[in-house]
């Protein structure tokens, strides 16, 4: 639930500010002693399944545009709907999930989230109209939030401070990696000639509906993974008072890692005392664990969030995830669709990117106004060149987490973040002078790769900032304006476009500027 315990509610506030630092420094120590091994290792590769899982609700609909343009009757715009979708949904869950994670645990919501995913892909896979496919991406993003801030903060919470930094960044990284199996998998299914009738031609699988079902199949394996092997956050155990199942976690933890027998752990017999001294409390002395209680204690351990600094640091770290996370995703979910056109509009001498985008736009604009009924529609599939050069992109997105790896412990991610910030300005402003399809693939590779090395510093910074008694709503807050972001971006980018290939980009390289201003202001330590 939070950091605050519930019996520290009745007491003296001087008891309450004593005792509750005093159990998370402990469960840290007995961290340390568990040291980093097997069990951390376990945690980040079912993390991995689960973040690729989470890259398929938006990636994988960037993939099926070419292909599903013609079945599904798409417009630019509602391609760009279609995108955003997702986003759209998490805005419906994520705060109300990001509360009750703290109030209620973070395993339930994990499994919810991961297996409603499933659920939901899998429908999608079945659809056989746009408006069903926008309706199951709709909740596919619903459920996404509720898993991912759950699987963030629960990941973070298995790791003694000085590790944390390092583990988040190496599963946030994992997003870079999905970029590039996502596309793999999609070479592989797409191009491939699947038409399935049934029902007298009433129901139609075409390839790419074969190709959001396997998709799917990355939701299951997460949600049996995380069922079956990982425990409920100690942290969260120790404010609920569960000191028998935070020991035993902190066991089980301790073996995986040091190969070594139970009884040689130093602190097999933590919080002990306090056990037996609870259980000898009176029933009528009792803490209320009831439903309504823990929903008022939860409002109470998140209200220091809404007051000086936390509230600056807040709203500072949301502006800046809403513009960092709609330039990534613009940039990311976009960049298929932009290469498809690259393919199909060849480069000749000195012509620019832009160049190639306005034709596209306008003879887009010339075949919906001249179209008539009997006109068949022949989709702009993506070729190989768009597959390879989106394995690519997630390629070079692994190598500023390898850099930033070693350096944030000794620089530090308010420096990182500026740095960052820098680069990818200059990344984003070079988009609209590239003249070659490896400018291209190079400049989009590059800014996509620090665009999301920044997402990850943001998250950094949010989980250094805030405490355990209301770090999951601040980064479902982070999340929130970062979808919102990602929503805005992805129903204006084909707007812009529409208008003239120079507006989108001059108006990312704006958006750049700001977060480099912003992250001036962003706090240096806890």
């Amino acid at each position: 639930m939070s950091e605050i315990d519930l019996p520290a509610l009745a007491q003296p506030a001087n008891n309450h500010e004593q005792k509750t630092p005093l159990e998370m420094q402990e469960i840290n120590m007995a961290y340390k002693a568990c040291k980093f091994g097997l069990f951390h290792i376990r945690l980040l590769a079912i993390s991995f399944v689960g973040y690729n899982a989470g890259v398929l609700v938006s990636n994988s609909t960037a993939f099926l545009l070419p292909s599903a343009e013609c079945d599904l009757s798409m417009t630019l715009v509602q391609k760009g709907l279609l995108n955003a979708i997702p986003y759209l949904g998490t805005l419906f869950s994520t705060l109300i999930a990001g509360f009750l994670t703290d109030a209620f645990g973070r395993r339930i919501f994990v499994l919810v989230g991961f297996g409603g995913m499933f659920l939901f892909m899998f429908i999608g896979g079945l659809s056989q109209t746009y408006e069903v496919l926008l309706t199951t991406k709709f909740f596919e993003g619903i459920l996404f939030a509720t898993s991912f801030s759950a699987s963030v903060t629960l990941t973070s919470e298995f790791c003694h401070n000085d590790i944390r930094d390092r583990v988040m960044l190496c599963q946030s990284s994992f997003s870079a990696v999905g970029q590039a199996i996502v596309p793999a998998m999609a070479w592989a299914i797409l191009p491939q000639d699947w038409t399935y009738r049934f029902f007298e031609g009433k129901f139609v699988l075409n390839t790419w509906n074969f190709y959001l079902m396997i998709m799917s199949l990355w939701s299951l394996f997460t949600f049996i993974l995380y069922a079956s092997f990982i425990p409920e956050s100690p942290k969260y155990l120790l404010t609920q008072k569960k000191y028998a199942e935070v020991r035993s976690t902190l066991v089980k933890m301790y073996k995986l890692n040091t190969r070594k027998p139970a009884d040689t752990y130093p602190f097999i017999n933590i919080w002990r005392d306090r056990e037996e001294k609870a259980a000898k409390v009176l029933p009528e002395q009792r803490v209320d664990t009831s439903f309504k209680n823990q929903i008022v204690v939860g409002l109470r351990n998140i209200k220091p969030m809404f007051r000086k600094p936390l509230l600056i640091y807040l709203i500072l770290l949301c502006i800046s995830n809403f513009l960092i996370m709609g330039l990534y995703n613009v940039l990311r979910l976009w960049f298929p669709q932009l290469s498809t056109i690259v393919e199909h509009y060849k480069l000749n001498g000195e012509q620019d990117l832009c160049v190639m985008l306005d034709e596209y736009t306008t003879d887009l604009r010339i075949a919906t106004l001249n179209r008539t009924e009997t006109d068949i529609c022949i989709p702009n599939r993506s070729g190989t060149e768009t597959y390879i050069n989106s394995i690519i992109v997630g390629c070079v997105c692994l190598v500023p987490y390898l850099v930033t790896g070693v350096l944030v412990n000794k620089v530090g991610k308010k420096p990182l973040f500026f740095v960052a910030g820098l680069i990818c300005t200059a990344v984003t402003l070079g988009l609209r002078w590239a003249n070659s399809k490896e400018a291209i693939v190079a400049l989009f590779s590059s800014d996509v790769a620090i665009a999301q090395t920044m997402l990850s510093l943001n998250l950094a910074l949010v989980v250094e900032c805030f405490p355990t008694t209301s770090r999951t709503l601040a980064i479902s807050f982070i999340m929130v304006s970062g979808r919102i972001g990602t929503l805005a971006g992805n129903i204006m980018f084909p707007i812009l476009l529409d208008m003239g290939c120079i507006i989108p980009f001059f108006t990312l390289t704006g958006v750049v500027v700001v977060v480099v201003v912003i992250s001036i202001f962003l706090p240096e330590k806890k």
